[in-house]
């Protein structure tokens, strides 16, 4: 059976790490290579780093740091963040990251994700969909969870496998930062939907979370913030706990 994969998000404003709560009330919440080098520490199974504004703000992710971080991990590392071409995952590529992640520039051009599962093979394509619960549905929302679609969440998930998506990253915007637990229902939807890897997004607010997340539904990973960078859950001591409930994780 795989292992499931603990995995802390940086997200990324002006050079430093932030947190909210349902995409917004943003606050610092430290130094990205600080809490990268620690995590690293802590057995996390990989890192995902967001420039939460870069497609807002309509610029490039920040290549420098994402150089800086790299040099200081010696895990997988995806990248995120105004990535609108096949030039710019050669920059992320060479600065150091394993992986990239679209989102805004795949739902407006979804021919981005074959380019690039072309130019650099599937497993470097991370989808991430940000999704709300509306009167409709799942619907998928876009410039950091600004903006509202057409697109149903699941409909797009698999219009992403089909395009050549090696992964497909789940955040519920209802759930992010509530600490009340993740989505479960669309994450299973989801998780079903794909023959991908899901991450499981936003909610995690204790041990037992991650517990349900993978006893409930199919995804292969649980990522999280607040709840790392605030010390609240020790990621050495969240696999332990895994363990302890039959749930297979990597430990050190």
């Amino acid at each position: 059976m795989l292992k499931k994969r603990i995995i802390p998000c940086l997200d990324i404003q002006n050079g430093r790490t932030v947190k909210g709560i349902n995409f917004v009330g943003i606050r610092d919440a430290g130094d990205p290579i600080d809490l990268a080098k620690r995590y690293v520490q802590e057995g996390a199974d990989e890192l995902v780093f967001l420039d939460i504004t870069a497609t807002i703000e309509n610029r490039d992710t920040l290549v420098s740091l994402v150089d800086r971080i790299a040099k200081e991990i010696d895990i997988p590392f995806t990248v995120g963040g105004g990535i609108n071409s096949v030039e710019d995952v050669s920059r992320i590529i060479t600065a150091g990251a394993d992986k990239v992640s679209v989102n805004s520039s795949a739902v407006r051009r979804p021919e981005l994700i074959r380019e690039i599962a072309n130019e650099f093979g599937s497993q470097c394509v991370t989808v991430a969909i940000d999704t709300q619960k509306t009167k409709q549905g799942w619907k998928v929302f876009t410039h950091g969870g600004r903006k509202e679609t057409e697109l149903m969440t699941i409909d797009w998930a698999s219009k992403a496998e089909e395009l050549g998506a090696g992964e497909i990253l789940l955040t519920s915007m209802n759930n992010d930062g509530t600490k009340e637990g993740f989505a479960l229902e669309i994450t299973e939807q989801v998780s079903e939907q794909v023959n991908l890897p899901v991450i499981a997004s936003g909610g995690a607010g204790v041990e037992k979370d991650f517990e349900i997340l993978f006893n409930t539904t199919k995804a292969t990973a649980g990522l999280a913030a607040s709840i790392f960078h605030n010390n609240e859950i020790h990621i050495q001591d969240l696999k332990k706990y895994l363990k302890t409930k039959q749930i297979p994780v990597r430990c050190k």
